[in-house]
């Protein structure tokens, strides 16, 4: 990872259209795939996410505007978004009472 990447609050995890999943951490991970792996056509969304990434790294633009654009840009090409699952906190119940049995 550069010095002057910017990760984001939350990774981004996508599915590929080989059906693999990819994390990207930041904006940097995420420029690089733009510019060197992006499948098929450029489309409107993946010149977005290039320019805000750039802006991001050069400190123009605000983080959830680069991520939302990547993210943007992976659904215009095909490759959805994958949620992580969500995690619960472990939740503590207070101990039953013995049941009490009638003879």
């Amino acid at each position: 990872m550069p010095l002057n990447d910017v990760l984001w609050t939350e990774p981004v995890r996508i599915r590929l259209q080989c059906g693999l999943e990819r994390i990207f951490a930041g904006a940097y991970d995420a420029l690089d795939f733009l510019e060197n792996e992006w499948p098929l056509r450029h489309g409107e969304r993946h010149q977005r996410a290039v320019k805000t990434c750039r802006g991001l790294l050069n400190g123009s633009i605000p983080s959830i505007v680069a991520r939302e654009a990547f993210v943007a840009a992976c659904l215009e090409a095909g490759m959805p978004s994958v949620l992580a699952p969500w995690k619960r906190k472990p939740t503590t119940h207070p101990a039953r009472p013995a049941r009490l049995v009638a003879n």
